[in-house]
Formats: C-alpha cells, structure tokens, sequence
C-alpha cells in the first residue's frame, strides 16, 4: 500500500510493497516486497524484487539492482550494475555504473569509479576520478584524473588535478597537489605534498616529499 507507479510498466510486480515512488517506463517493474523506494527514469530500478531504502534517479539508474538496499544514485546509468550492493551513492552519468556487490562508495563525477565492481569504500569525486579502480577498496581520489590509473589498490589518497595518475597497485600512498606522484605506478607507502612533489617517482617506496616540487 502507499505506492505510486507512473509509466508504462511502472511498479506492475507489487505484491506486499508499501511506500514506494514510481515515475518512468519500465521503473522499479520488478518489485515485489521491497519498501521505501524512488525511482524516478526509464528503467531505474527495474530489476528491484525485495531491496529497500533506494533512491534512483535517472535514465537506467540502479537497472540492476535487486536486493541491495541503501543505495542513492543520481544520473544516466549510475549504479546501473548494483546487484547486491549496498551503501552506495553515485552522482554522474556512468558513475559507480560497474559495480555488482560492492559496498559504502561515493562517487561524483561522470564516469567517477566506473570500473569498481567488488572494491568497498571508495571515495571518488571529480570526473574520471579513480576510473580504473576494480577491487580496490578504502581510496579516496578527489580531482580530475586523479588515481584513475588505480585498479586493485588499496588505501591510497589522491587530491587534485592527476595526482597518483599513473598508479595501478601500488598501496597506501598519499598525493596532495596538482601532480603530486604523478608518476608513480607501484611504489607504496609514498606521501607527496604540494604540486609536482614526487613528480618522476615510479617504483620506489616509503618517500616523503613536502612542498612544490619537492624530490622531483
């Protein structure tokens, strides 16, 4: 009861659902018992059967989903993979749009984690940020390209304009600035600070660099 289904083949699965919110073609067609949903799109939570709690906004937003439950996503296929995930908040278009049973990530940006599929708690803001991020988890990239060379990765913090831009599974490295460890590929446990710090380090671990320029 409570419900509200707008569009061809909108909410037409409900059995037992309550409080949910319906506006699109084909959206939220799947739901069977899930409670407390919006879905606001041509097919935005279509596969949605018994999840709860999920907002989806946008053409194809959260397509997938079936029982994950929490999720807030807003954009042309955001989340579009979500399966079983939960916890997760996307803002562009194609953002967060791989992940199946991930966890706790935000995405904001187009494209921003697109490619994370199991990886938990990642944090991607800016367009293409953190891009190439599969299984990684626990990274917080902020800037354009920043860390979008990242795929299994762990722990690695990334602020501004291609900071740790060439990183790919190196670990636990820190990049503050406009180009900080731009570099860097797999060296690990690396904190840069400032624009260009660390700027030619490829492989080389356990480096602290403060200021422009610094070790460059």
């Amino acid at each position: 009861r409570f419900n509200t289904a707008v569009g061809y083949n909108s909410g037409t699965g409900i059995t037992t659902a309550s409080n949910n919110t319906y506006m699109g073609d084909h959206s939220g067609a799947l739901t069977t018992t899930g409670a407390a949903n919006t879905a606001v799109g041509m097919s935005a939570l279509y596969a949605n059967t018994t999840a709860s709690n999920n907002t989806a906004v946008g053409y194809s937003a959260l397509l997938a989903n079936t029982t994950g439950h929490s999720n807030t996503v807003l954009g042309t296929s955001a989340g579009a993979a979500v399966t079983t995930g939960n916890y997760n908040t996307a803002v562009g278009r194609n953002a967060l749009d791989a992940c199946t049973t991930a966890e706790s990530n935000t995405a904001v940006g187009w494209t921003s984690l697109g490619s994370v599929t199991t990886g938990a708690g990642n944090t991607g803001i800016g367009s293409d940020a953190g891009a190439a991020i599969t299984t990684g988890a626990n990274n917080t990239i902020m800037g354009y390209l920043a860390g979008d060379a990242i795929t299994t990765a762990d722990a690695n913090t990334a602020i501004g304009k291609s900071a740790l831009s060439a990183t790919t599974t190196g670990a636990e490295n820190t990049a503050i600035g406009s180009s900080a460890l731009i570099a860097n590929t797999t060296g690990a446990a690396n904190t840069a600070l400032g624009i260009n710090a660390l700027y030619a380090n490829t492989t080389a671990a356990n480096n602290t660099a403060v200021g422009r320029s610094s070790l460059e």
